[in-house]
């Protein structure tokens, strides 16, 4: 199993509307390929005190690194990273990626 975990920079004045459309975009994906079996996401609640610039993240579940590549390379997938990328405070910049294999 992969867990694609996804924080971001989301500044206070960001849209909303438009953060909670790239969330639905990247979950309609779910049904749709083969292998990714979950996506959850939220805001970041950072109890420990440890992450307080990551404002909003999310984490998907696959079967295998071939499902993910399924999902990476998704036109919708592309299009939604796109609108998340310019909602985060420094584009790219703002988002931190860490991809962990689970038994």
């Amino acid at each position: 199993m992969l867990l694609h975990c996804v924080f971001c920079q989301i500044p206070a004045d960001a849209d909303r509307k438009a953060l909670a459309e790239v969330y639905a975009a990247f979950a309609s994906l779910v049904p749709r390929i083969d292998g990714m079996l979950s996506f959850d996401c939220g805001p970041n609640r950072d109890y420990e005190q440890k992450s307080a610039a990551f404002t909003e993240g999310f984490v998907v579940t696959f079967r295998d690194r071939a499902a993910h590549l399924a999902y990476e390379n998704h036109p919708d997938h592309k299009a939604a990273g796109g609108r998340l990328v310019n909602l985060c405070t420094n584009g790219y910049g703002g988002i931190t990626v860490f991809d962990i294999d689970s038994a």
